[in-house]
C-alpha cells in the first residue's frame, strides 16, 4: 500500500512540476541570455511594417491605418501592385516598392487571409521531406509559391536595380504566411544572383515578420546573415513545430491545439528535436521583441533582443493569452516603432561621447556571431549542417563540402539553363536564339537532391523534364 502512495505522490509531484513550469514559462525566458539589438540594425524594421500593411490598404492616398513615427509612404514610389485576382490563387498580394531616400527596392508580401481558399492550399500543399533542398528541407508549398512569385517578378526586380546604379538593396519582406514566402525566395536569389543582375550577396535581405516555420534548423543557420526574423513576444507561430496546416485547420480551436503541443513536446527531449532533420524552424538571425514581464500586467517599455540561437531556438509553447494577438502586423509595427524610438534615445543621451559599440564592431560582431553558430550547428551534430569559408571574391559564405558531395552535384551544376518567354523548360539551341525571362522552376529544381541508401544524389533528368510537370 505504501508503495501505491509512493508511486502517486511521484506522479502527482511530476504532473504539479509541469504545470508550475508551464505555466510560469513567458516569452522573454526565450532571450533571457541575448544580447540586446542596435539602433542601426534594427531600424529598417518600422519601415518595413508599414509596407506589409500598404499591402492591405485599397488606397494608399487615403490609408486605414495612420502613419506611426513618421512612416509615410509615397504611393509613387509604388512600382506595381498584384492583387488576389492577379496571383492567379499562386501567392499572396504584394507590391514592389522603389525607396529613393533607403536605396532599397522592397518586395513586399502580406500575410493570410482567412477568407482565401488559396491562401490555405499552399499551406496544406506540405509533402514534409520528400525532397531535400539546398542540403536541407522547407515547406512545400511556400517554397512553390516563392518560385512562381519570381517567375513573375524577377525582370522586373533585375531592371530596377540595373537602371538605379546598382547599389540599391533589394529587400523582401513578408508577414506571417507571406514571411515564408519571402525567406525561401532569398534563398533561390542568394544561389542565383546572376539571373537578378549578378547583385552581391551582401545586398540582398530579407525580413520575415511573424515567420513561419518554413526551413530545416541547419538552412535556417546557414541563411542568417541575409534573412532576419522579427518576432513579438509570445507569438504562438514561430514557436509551434506543428505543421502550418494543422494549426490553420484548427484556427477556432487553436487554444486547445497548442495546449496539446505543448504537453506533447514536453515529454520529447532537446536532442532529439535536433537530430530530427525534417523538423522546420523560423528561418534566419531572431529578434525577439519583449514587452512583458512574469507575475507583470501590461505591456511595458519594449526592448529588442537578437542572437543566431541553435539549440533552444524558440522551441518552448508559451501558455498566454497574447499568443495570437502577438501574431498581428499592427502590434509587431506599434511595438517596433516603441523600441526603436527608445533605443536611439538611448543611443543618443549625450552627443559628445561616443557610442558604446561603434558600427564597425557591430558588423564584425555579427559576422563572428554567425560562424560561431554555424560551428555550433556541427558541433550540436544537426543534420547537414555544414562549415562556411569565406569565398576569395568576397561572394559571402560558400559551402565547405567533400569530394562526393561535389562529385554528386556536377552533374546538376553543369547543365545549361533553360530559357523562354512563356517561362517553360525548352530546347538548349532554342533558349540561345530566342532569350527571354529565366525559367525559374529549372533553377529551383537543380537544388533539388535525393537521400538514397544515405548518400546524396542529385537529379539526372532535369533538363529533360517539362517545366510544367515538376513536382514542386
Amino acid at each position: 500500500m505504501s508503495v501505491v502512495c509512493g508511486a502517486e505522490y511521484f506522479v502527482a509531484a511530476g504532473c504539479l512540476r509541469w504545470i508550475w513550469k508551464r505555466c510560469t514559462y513567458i516569452g522573454s525566458d526565450d532571450s533571457a541570455t541575448w544580447p540586446t539589438a542596435t539602433a542601426d540594425e534594427f531600424e529598417p524594421v518600422p519601415h518595413l511594417c508599414r509596407l506589409i500593411l500598404a499591402v492591405y490598404e485599397a488606397d494608399l492616398h487615403t490609408p486605414k491605418s495612420p502613419p506611426l513615427g513618421g512612416y509615410r509612404l509615397d504611393p509613387d514610389f509604388i512600382v506595381k501592385r498584384v492583387t488576389y485576382e492577379q496571383t492567379l490563387g499562386q501567392a499572396p498580394p504584394h507590391l514592389i516598392y522603389l525607396d529613393h531616400s533607403r536605396r532599397e527596392i522592397v518586395l513586399a508580401i502580406r500575410g493570410l487571409n482567412l477568407k482565401k481558399e488559396n491562401d490555405y492550399k499552399l499551406l496544406l500543399n506540405n509533402r514534409l521531406g520528400m525532397q531535400m533542398f539546398d542540403g536541407g528541407y522547407v515547406h512545400h508549398g511556400l517554397l512553390k509559391s516563392a518560385s512562381w512569385l519570381l517567375s513573375q517578378e524577377s525582370e522586373n526586380l533585375k531592371r530596377l536595380w540595373l537602371e538605379n546604379g546598382s547599389c540599391y538593396k533589394m529587400v523582401f519582406v513578408g508577414h506571417s504566411l507571406g514571411s515564408g514566402v519571402a525567406a525561401l525566395m532569398t534563398i533561390i536569389v542568394v544561389n542565383h544572383r546572376d539571373m537578378i543582375g549578378g547583385i552581391p550577396r551582401e545586398l540582398v535581405r530579407c525580413f520575415a515578420l511573424a515567420p513561419a516555420r518554413c526551413m530545416s534548423l541547419n538552412l535556417a543557420v546557414k541563411y542568417a546573415d541575409v534573412i532576419y526574423s522579427v518576432v513579438l513576444q509570445d507569438d504562438f507561430l514561430p514557436r509551434t513545430p506543428t505543421p502550418l496546416e494543422d494549426i490553420f485547420k484548427s484556427i477556432f480551436c487553436l487554444p486547445c491545439l497548442i495546449f496539446l503541443v505543448c504537453l506533447r513536446d514536453t515529454f520529447i527531449p532537446e536532442g532529439r528535436k535536433l537530430r530530427d532533420p525534417r523538423r522546420l524552424y523560423a528561418p534566419g538571425r531572431i529578434y525577439h521583441i519583449v514587452e512583458r514581464k512574469f507575475c507583470r500586467c501590461g505591456r511595458y517599455p519594449p526592448e529588442v533582443r537578437t542572437a543566431i540561437p541553435v539549440d533552444g531556438r524558440f522551441e518552448h509553447i508559451v501558455l498566454s493569452s497574447h499568443a495570437t494577438a502577438d501574431h498581428a502586423i499592427i502590434w509587431i509595427h506599434r511595438e517596433a516603432e516603441k523600441a526603436l524610438k527608445l533605443m536611439k534615445e538611448n543611443s543618443s543621451e549625450t552627443m559628445t561621447t561616443a557610442p558604446k559599440v561603434q558600427k564597425f564592431d557591430r558588423l564584425q560582431s555579427i559576422e563572428k556571431e554567425h560562424k560561431d553558430a554555424l560551428e555550433r550547428a556541427v558541433s550540436l551534430n544537426i543534420p547537414h549542417a555544414v562549415k562556411i569559408a569565406e569565398d576569395d571574391e568576397g561572394n559571402g559564405p560558400q559551402e565547405s563540402t567533400s569530394a562526393s558531395d561535389n562529385e554528386g552535384r556536377s552533374s546538376v551544376d553543369k547543365l545549361p539553363l533553360s530559357h523562354s518567354p512563356t517561362g517553360e523548360s525548352g530546347n538548349t539551341s532554342d533558349a540561345k536564339s530566342k532569350p527571354g525571362p529565366p525559367n525559374w522552376n529549372d533553377l529551383v529544381q537543380r537544388m533539388f537532391e535525393r537521400t538514397e541508401s544515405g548518400k546524396l544524389k542529385a537529379r539526372k533528368d532535369i533538363n529533360t523534364t517539362d517545366s510544367r510537370d515538376l513536382d514542386l
